[in-house]
């Protein structure tokens, strides 16, 4: 399987600017590659959008490595602009905050800070956190029935002592969420800690991200300067993103 995956990424790199057209005979000579290997591997590569045959039963990249690319491009994108917004949010607060994004049925956390009081808060840029036990997991649960239904499948084991593991239990707080245009987690995951979060929108009002901030639930619990401050955040986010409110 890894050696799969290793000739399939050789494939790709076989093409540049100067040979931007490949014949699957082209390809297999220059690896070094059995010829009935190489055509396997640029099927699948095709079918997947990745290569692309042309008229001329030539092979190029696909389209798929420009939606990949203007992935990578919208995290980073995220991440400068965010930036400032999230270290002004932990100047004025106590916690760490973060930027998070679903994958199926988890959170990554794409972007962290912390304010200057060390918090037992275990995450790190890149880590995960299952979605429904979250509170920046909950914002984009609450506003994608296909995310929720993904996380449904996979199953709300427990997390922490306030977990939401009844389907329909998760579903009120969800509908709470959209009305609120907030969400909070209480001890929820091993963390134990407090998160209050919101939606990041992009210019063609998708709710793309969340950011949140989470610290000791005796600090956050009731405190609406807070709640207001995170949400304020997340607007100001968006507006950097291209998100025009109507």
């Amino acid at each position: 399987m890894i050696a799969s995956v290793r000739k399939a990424c050789q494939i790709i790199d076989c093409f540049s600017n100067d040979d931007p057209a490949l014949g699957i005979g082209e390809i297999a000579n220059r690896l070094n590659m059995n010829v009935s290997t190489a055509h396997h591997i640029v099927s699948t590569l095709c079918n997947e959008g990745v290569l692309m045959k042309d008229s001329k039963k030539q092979y190029r990249l696909g389209w798929k490595l420009l939606e990949w690319n203007n992935h990578v491009m919208f995290q980073q994108d995220v991440y400068d602009k965010a930036m400032p917004l999230v270290k002004d949010l932990v100047s004025r607060f106590t916690g760490v905050a973060h930027i998070a994004m679903y994958d199926k049925g988890t959170v990554v956390f794409v972007l962290r800070v912390s304010s200057n009081e060390p918090m037992p808060i275990h995450t790190y840029i890149g880590s995960r956190k299952p979605a429904y036990a979250t509170s920046a997991g909950k914002i984009l649960l609450a506003y994608n029935q296909h995310y929720l239904q993904e996380t449904i499948d996979r199953g709300l084991s427990n997390e922490g002592p306030n977990t939401i593991t009844d389907i329909n239990q998760l579903k009120k707080e969800l509908g709470a969420i959209r009305q609120n245009g907030y969400s909070i987690s209480n001890n929820e995951n091993p963390d134990g800690m407090y998160g209050v979060a919101a939606p990041i929108l992009s210019y063609s009002q998708q709710i793309i991200a969340a950011v949140n901030l989470v610290g000791p639930p005796s600090y956050m619990e009731g405190n609406q300067l807070l709640i207001q401050s995170v949400k304020n955040t997340a607007q100001s986010i968006s507006k950097e993103l291209g998100y025009i409110e109507i």
